[in-house]
């Protein structure tokens, strides 16, 4: 028998629990994001944040990251475009497999639990007690040895075709089976099974616990209950004690498990020992394959409403050295994204630029949509960059280099230069450079001058995206710059047939005629003939 005393206090050890990558069969395993080994992927360039903005990137980002322990790196690979094809296509094969509703579920149960190990370690340097150390310690190894042999088994049993999960299964395969996890495995189980044999009992008297082995006396729970179950009337209060599930341990529970481990030497010297020999348990490429998955179940739980709303998504055709692109049934996914949460339709558009065609300009009444189809051009491009699926039933994209916004804004009162100037500088700016493998949106640009300016200087800039071949979208109210050449297609935003003011937010390839445009600014400045009839006989 053992008397409650203070036992000595050590300071929680630095626990490094990630040990070198298993050298077994295979060396290394791919990274699920390429096919360079993990953490060894070249990176683009930082995103322009303007552009990001402009094309509501940023809160697709933000809303696909979420709060998840990973989303600086989901934020990364979602920022940073990718210009290997390869690479690209080495994403969209993953996303492929993880069609399949069982492996997402198998992977999406390996990902929790490895959280929960992540969890159960952190805990560690906040315990004052050495024994409920060695418990969660222990606790974090058998939920890891759980988690990747039951990810070994479900990916073993399923058709995989990408090269990320292919690679990563049979890595997985050989770590299971290596010497290393095995003992690792049946460690962890015989202490497991050490520690549930130990049984003890504890008696208290005023401020004095003794602490001792349990020795044989019967355990009258059930006859207690049948005794007292005669006086049972209706439903009763439940006044089992309810412990605590989080780390925290007070000074008496510390001390009563030290004096249960002075009762049981043997049992808790192994223990110890399992803890300082198994102290790096968690390999390190599957702690990487855990990160790098979660950029993939990120961005299906994004857009899995909007799969349920009935919006198609595609893994589109990707060109470096043709400028011949298209969607069909294809949208603005962050407006998207609010409007499902809303139970609000969805309108889709479609576009294409075949032979000499480069430039889109869209035209048409306010509100009709031309934005949102330009920041759809825009999110179509990045978003395929990434390696994700994209909006749409089907798409043809160019794989480019460069997207350059120029969006209107307001006019900064504390800045020298007015809105035209500001303008002008801008696009120079952009088209300086730009090069033949860059995209150009431009958003109702030079609204600040007269419509003779307007056009001449849309010309200009016209003139300077065909020399460069760009890949353009150029929203205006100029409807004569729909017509600037064999390099320029034509396309608006349409009407309801018989009601100018109510918008369809379609954007159709059409030829620009101004008529919509035309009477939808009538009807602001109250000059339709209707307007002006009703305000004379007034």
């Amino acid at each position: 028998m053992s008397r409650l005393t203070e036992p000595s206090r050590q300071p929680p050890a630095a626990d490094a629990v990630f040990g070198a990558a298993w050298a077994g069969g295979q060396a290394a395993c791919p990274s699920l994001l390429s096919a360079d080994a993990p953490g060894q992927q070249a990176v683009g360039d930082p995103p322009d944040q303007a552009m990001f903005s402009d094309l509501n990137l940023d809160q697709i980002v933000k809303a696909v990251a979420g709060d998840r322990e990973e989303r600086d790196l989901i934020a990364r690979v979602l920022d940073e475009q990718v210009r290997h094809v390869d690479t690209i296509r080495y994403r969209h094969e993953v996303f492929q497999d993880l069609e399949d509703a069982g492996l997402v579920r198998a992977a999406t149960g390996f990902s929790e639990q490895m959280r929960q190990v992540r969890v159960h370690l952190d805990q560690l340097p906040k315990m004052q007690s050495d024994r409920q150390r060695e418990g969660w310690f222990l606790d974090a190894a058998a939920i890891y040895c759980d988690a990747v042999s039951t990810l070994a088994t479900d990916l073993g049993a399923r058709a995989i075709t990408s090269r990320g999960l292919g690679a990563f299964r049979d890595y997985l395969a050989d770590y299971t089976a290596s010497p290393g996890f095995t003992r690792l495995a049946a460690d962890t189980a015989d202490r497991k099974n050490d520690l549930a044999a130990i049984t003890y009992q504890m008696r208290i008297k005023g401020l004095r616990v003794e602490v001792s082995r349990h020795d044989g006396e019967p355990d009258y729970s059930a006859e207690i209950e049948k005794t007292f179950e005669r006086f049972q009337q209706g439903a009763v209060n439940d006044y089992l004690v309810k412990y605590r599930v989080w780390p925290g341990m007070t000074h008496v529970g510390a001390q009563i498990a030290e004096l249960v481990a002075r009762l049981f030497p043997a049992e808790f010297g192994a223990l110890a020992s399992y803890c300082r020999g198994h102290a790096q348990f968690v390999d390190p490429v599957i702690r990487e394959f855990d990160r790098e998955l979660q950029f993939y179940l990120a961005y299906l739980d994004y857009i899995r409403p909007l799969q349920s709303a009935g919006l198609d998504f595609c893994y589109p055709g990707l060109a470096t050295d043709s400028k011949e692109i298209s969607a069909r049934n294809t949208f603005d996914l962050a407006l998207a994204a609010k409007l499902t949460a809303q139970d609000k339709p969805i309108v889709t558009n479609d576009f294409r630029l075949s032979g000499p065609e480069r430039v889109i300009v869209v035209s048409g009444p306010n509100q009709g949509g031309k934005t949102t189809f330009a920041r759809t051009f825009g999110q179509l491009h990045h978003l395929a960059a990434v390696g994700c699926p994209v909006p749409g039933s089907a798409a043809d994209l160019f794989v480019y280099d460069q997207i350059f916004t120029h969006f209107e804004r307001e006019e900064d009162l504390a800045d020298l230069t007015g809105k035209l100037e500001d303008d002008l500088l801008r696009i120079q700016k952009a088209l300086l450079a730009a090069t033949p493998d860059s995209i150009v949106i431009m958003n109702e640009i030079f609204t600040s001058t007269t419509v003779a300016d307007a056009r001449f200087l849309g010309e200009k800039v016209l003139a300077k995206v065909t020399e460069l071949d760009l890949l353009c979208v150029y929203v205006t109210f100029i409807d004569e710059l729909a017509s600037f050449g064999p390099t320029v297609v034509s396309m608006t935003s349409t009407i309801v047939p018989g009601n100018p003011a109510e918008r369809t937010y379609k954007v159709v390839r059409k030829p620009a005629d101004g008529l919509a445009y035309a009477l939808s600014i009538a009807r602001k400045h109250r000059v339709t003939y209707e307007q002006l009839k009703e305000r004379l006989s007034s």
